[in-house]
């Protein structure tokens, strides 16, 4: 008995100790891309932060200034003009596409004919490029739209939204929006599609009408889809580029210049450290929303 207790014994021990370690196989895939992302992103992530601190154009001699970057960046118009934009055109853009993307998918998922053809069509400005649909909806706002207003006698839309400062940023959601839809609708149909038929059949049973189903079964039961929508949607949006350039290039002025377009106009005019304090911060600004978002789907299994 004690004999077969040890070789028992021996055997798990063995067992453990082959599973605690690591085929050289894994290292192969793993060790590539470690050196590659590590060269690729984490050092001129690291060389940014440091020339932060100096006064370096990006090429030529530099010293060290200390926080002045940082703290001449904090009472920067531009900048905080930039920083304002960004966060309200994100927040806009987020209310816009989730709302728009829930009720298709809603749509989508319910008892209707070509359901699965009207997906399709749905998701057809996710595979087209951002400044491809920036330069095609230039087109429509600065042609296209006026021309129609003047021959129907709107004098509103007689105008383009994009030459208005105050309207400008209403073009820019609306076509963010039009692009950032599909992705989102997608998920929530993977949602709606987890929740189970049974439910509603009870509640259709309980006498529940459709509006009172989608308010008190399916939201609640998709609150976690919506909580991972808001958060990704708004992390990507805040990284606004593409889009802006082709429909207006950051105009008129400066009133739709988001943060990435000062960070690269810098960049591009001589200002790389005071500019590189600004990537810093943003990039400390987006590692906390990004903790928000852990935060927030901890412990949600909706995914």
């Amino acid at each position: 008995m004690s004999s077969t207790s040890t070789i028992v014994t021996q055997g798990d021990g063995a067992r453990r100790r082959s599973s605690r370690r690591v085929e050289p196989i894994y290292y192969l895939f793993l060790v590539p891309t470690l050196v590659l992302f590590t060269l690729a992103i984490t050092l001129p992530g690291v060389i940014g932060i440091f020339f932060s601190f100096t006064d370096s154009i990006g090429i030529g001699d530099w010293s060290f200034n200390g926080f002045t970057n940082y703290i001449a960046m904090f009472s920067d118009p531009a900048i905080l003009q930039s920083y304002l934009f960004t966060f309200g055109f994100s927040i806009a853009t987020v209310l816009v596409v989730n709302v728009v993307a829930f009720l298709l998918a809603v749509g989508l998922t319910s008892r209707i004919r070509f359901k699965t053809g009207l997906r399709t069509i749905f998701v057809i400005p996710m595979v087209i490029s951002g400044i491809i649909i920036a330069y095609v909806f230039n087109f429509l706002f600065s042609n296209s739209i006026p021309a129609a207003g003047a021959a129907a006698g709107i004098p509103w839309l007689e105008t383009s939204l994009l030459a208005n400062p105050d309207l400008a940023w209403v073009a820019i959601v609306i076509v963010t929006a039009w692009q950032a839809i599909p992705g989102t609708m997608l998920i929530y149909i993977a949602g709606l599609l987890s929740v189970p038929g049974d439910v509603y059949e009870a509640a259709s049973i309980d006498g529940a009408t459709r509006m009172q189903q989608l308010t008190r079964i399916t939201i609640p039961l998709v609150a976690g889809y919506v909580v991972i929508n808001v958060i990704l949607g708004f992390k990507g949006f805040l990284n606004a580029y593409d889009i802006i350039v082709g429909l207006t290039n950051g105009g008129p002025g400066t009133s739709t210049r988001s943060v990435a377009m000062t960070i690269i106009a810098g960049f591009n005019g001589g200002d790389y450290a005071y500019q590189m304090a600004n990537a810093t911060v943003f990039f400390v600004v987006a590692v906390l929303i990004s903790l928000l978002q852990l935060s927030l789907t901890r412990g949600r299994n909706a995914l």
